[in-house]
């Protein structure tokens, strides 16, 4: 089985990482990359997951990360 792991960044879509073969390799790299978008200043939302090659997520690893917006 593969793995990916996708985002969806202030609503622009993207394959972060892909061509896991070890799920515990993908996990890692999820979890860097939440930790990522979480101290980012310029995310306001973002959606990340890990994915098989049915794109099927793969259960509690999914997550949405929510920032507010700074007013003007």
């Amino acid at each position: 089985m593969k793995y990916a792991i996708v985002k969806c960044v202030n609503g622009n879509y993207a394959i972060a990482a892909e061509g896991f073969t070890d799920i515990d390799n993908a996990k890692v790299n999820y979890h860097g990359l939440c930790q990522s978008l979480w101290n980012a200043p310029d995310v306001y939302t973002a959606c990340v997951c890990i994915v098989d090659e049915n794109l099927l997520i793969i259960p509690g690893y999914r997550e949405f990360i929510s920032h507010a917006v700074p007013e003007e």
